[in-house]
């Protein structure tokens, strides 16, 4: 019986005996790692979630995560779900970004003293991409004239930018008012990520070179490059450019205006009905930007107004149609300060204002008096400036302009009007450089006709 006892203990599975029960030991019963496999798609991070499954009341999880090459990496995992009979789910949340190494990794997981469960997963660098040195050259050909296409394909990888070779470039083209077609044909970069890439030049227009990507590599299209085309039916040119004022005071408005024009073979005539963009490039930037649109009125001529941000050269594009080139207008440079501050100014008054006779007579002149008077260091003192006489008739809203007086030297203010019905009447000074405006408390006349 001894004999019999020992065996069963080696044979089976090891339990522990409490009141006529017995419990299977903790145990890891199954892993997982979702996502999988883990793309990392340029700067972008993706959580990634680690998942073990237990048996037997585990009271602890531990996890590594280990690339093929490489030092692992240790955490503990977080119970996430209860699953009944001992058993439950544990979770690990980590961010996997551009630092993971590509290729297969492996992650275990383990509970108590007992074997641990593992399983693989793949991480998938794909790495962003950009163009660097884009060229086109010649910027002006004649019509059928081959151009030039130059640039550096760059990837940010683990170890930061550097360039990609033996990937395949396309070349693409946008006529002016039009959308980008890509060319037939292709070339690979060389080892230093550097490409040149031929055509023939048909119209004026913008040339760039697009990358399609790779399993490990993302797409990128590059900026562009303008090259002229000669030999179109017509030129066109903008001529008379200017912006105004120069210089301007932070947040006031610049006025930029420009005649458009087309050959006509008979000479330069206006160029009605099209589309001029108007163009803005600070001093301590690099690139013109677009500011505004305007068009063409009947005699070519455009116009816009826009707000003094920054001291910078306006310039006008326009992008031809069809049969006429573009053309570009001179640059224009604005200065554009900081306004002066407001200067101070002192208050005033309307003192002692008066409306007679009251009541007043349909058709007749009623007469207005009153003294303007401004604060100075020893109290209140008349001024000579001029007023405005306004009227509100009864039951409306808004007041109404009269007509223009004069305070005399000393304040005083004598001013007469017919009155046509029954209201009030106030006197303005809008002020100056000097003292604020101010108005006077109104007076009610009824008008009476006899």
């Amino acid at each position: 019986m001894a004999a019999l006892g020992v065996a069963a203990l080696v044979a089976g599975p090891a339990v522990t005996a409490s009141a006529g029960t017995s419990t299977a030991d903790p145990a890891v019963t199954d892993v997982s790692v979702s996502p999988n496999p883990v793309e990392v798609k340029g700067a972008e991070t993706v959580k990634v979630t680690f998942t073990a499954e237990t048996s037997g009341d585990a009271s602890a999880v531990t996890g590594w995560i280990k690339p093929s090459l490489g030092v692992e990496t240790e955490f503990k995992l977080a119970k996430s779900d209860d699953l009944g009979s001992g058993r439950a789910r544990w979770k690990f949340t980590k961010d996997v970004n551009r630092q993971f190494a590509p290729g297969a990794w492996t992650f275990r997981a383990v509970t108590a003293n007992t074997a641990p469960r593992s399983t693989g997963f793949t991480v998938k660098q794909v790495f962003e991409t950009d163009f660097d040195d884009i060229a086109a050259t010649p910027s002006s050909v004649d019509e059928g004239d081959r151009i030039t296409l130059t640039g550096v394909l760059r990837q940010n990888g683990t170890n930061g930018w550097a360039p990609l070779p033996n990937a395949r470039v396309y070349l693409a083209f946008r006529p002016l008012g039009g959308s980008y077609d890509r060319l037939p044909g292709s070339v690979e970069t060389n080892g230093q990520g550097r490409f040149w890439i031929r055509a023939k030049a048909l119209k004026t227009g913008h040339w760039r070179a697009e990358y399609d990507g790779s399993p490990t590599t993302l797409g990128a299209r590059s900026e562009t490059d303008r090259v002229d085309v000669k030999g179109a039916v017509r030129h066109s040119r903008i001529v008379d450019f200017g912006a105004r004022p120069d210089p301007v005071d932070q947040g006031d408005r610049i006025s930029v205006r420009g005649l458009l024009q087309a050959d006509t073979g008979n000479g330069w005539q206006p160029y009605r009905g099209r589309k001029v963009f108007v163009l803005f490039r600070a001093d301590d930037g690099s690139r013109w930007n677009d500011a505004a649109t305007a068009w063409t009125d009947e005699h070519g001529r455009f116009g816009v107004e826009v707000a003094a941000a920054r001291s910078g050269d306006w310039r006008a594009e326009f992008d031809g149609a069809d049969g006429v080139d573009g053309s570009s207008s001179v640059a224009d440079h604005v200065t554009v300060r900081e306004p002066a501050p407001e200067p101070e100014r002192a208050g005033s008054r309307i003192a002692r204002f008066n409306a007679s006779p009251e009541p007043g007579r349909y058709g007749r002149y009623l007469r207005f008096t009153g003294a303007l008077q401004v604060r100075d260091d020893d109290g209140w003192e008349g001024y000579g400036a001029k007023v405005g006489l306004y009227f509100k008739p009864r039951g409306a809203h808004k007041w109404q302009y009269v007509k223009t007086a004069w305070a005399a030297d000393n304040g005083r203010i004598l001013t007469k009007a017919k009155a046509y019905g029954s209201g009030y009447w106030r006197i303005v000074f809008k002020g100056d450089d000097d003292f604020y405006g101010s108005v006077s408390a109104g007076d009610y006349v009824r008008v009476v006709r006899r």
